[in-house]
């Protein structure tokens, strides 16, 4: 973080104007919002979404002929 700008602290909407080695806990306003934040990642209150991409026919048809080659098999 940049000296001398204020941001928000993502947890609590306060105002950092330190940022580290000033402020250990940045972008966070204390040690106590960082660990709120840790806690909503481990509970999974944060997620990324992943989309499942579905195969294309041409992948599909890759796989059943590999699956019909006897010598992968043997």
């Amino acid at each position: 973080m940049l000296r001398g700008m204020a941001r928000q602290c993502p947890t609590c909407q306060r105002a950092v104007s330190q940022g580290w080695p000033e402020n250990p806990s940045a972008p966070f306003c204390s040690g106590r919002c960082k660990g709120v934040d840790l806690g909503r990642w481990l509970n999974e209150s944060y997620r990324v979404v992943a989309r499942d991409a579905a195969p294309d026919e041409a992948t599909v048809a890759e796989l059943e002929r590999a699956l019909q080659d006897p010598k992968r098999w043997s």
